[in-house]
């Protein structure tokens, strides 16, 4: 592989990495939003505490397993230095909480409803699956045609969940 070609790829794990947390954070704090909107449907605080916990617990869950299959497939234990690398390239699981859970406490504290709360965090959790889609398009250079593909696939599985919450609450 040439200097070009190498350098092109070296920061590939890393960005496939941030890519796949992002997403995967994003969808599991739309899902919790659902589930909390109907337990709480009054308390925006609750949901965003249920955010927050949710995504610590399976970014440790991640960890956790991650930690567990490096140790195996490498027949040693990982080191303290290996887990904090596994921890943080985990992260953007616990980092895709992060607007909603800002929304959410906006409600908290009622600067604006529950509600309208619970709506800009679904609406930030699409801008970041719709980020997250075109960011995946760049990186695998597709076309527009694929990129729309990602990008509308991401915001289906978005809708979906929001599709859920209204099915759920209503």
């Amino acid at each position: 592989m040439g200097d070009d070609a190498h350098r092109a790829n070296s920061g590939r794990p890393a960005v496939a990495a941030r890519v796949a947390g992002f997403t995967y954070g994003t969808i599991l704090v739309l899902s919790v939003i659902v589930a909390g909107a109907k337990a709480y449907p009054h308390r925006a605080g609750h949901i965003a505490a249920l955010v927050g916990v949710t995504s610590v617990v399976f970014w440790l869950a991640h960890v956790y397993a991650d930690g567990l299959g490096q140790s195996v497939a490498h027949d040693r234990r990982l080191s303290l230095a290996e887990l904090r690398h596994i921890a943080r390239r985990e992260a953007a699981i616990v980092e895709a909480a992060v607007p909603a859970v800002a929304a959410l406490l906006l409600g908290g504290f009622g600067v604006i409803s529950t509600q309208a709360a619970v709506w800009a965090a679904f609406g930030l959790g699409l801008a970041v699956l719709v980020v997250e889609g075109v960011t995946y398009a760049r990186v695998e250079r597709l076309d527009v045609l694929g990129t729309t593909l990602v990008v509308a696939a991401n915001m289906c599985l978005g809708l979906l969940l929001i599709a859920l919450k209204l099915f759920v609450t209503h």
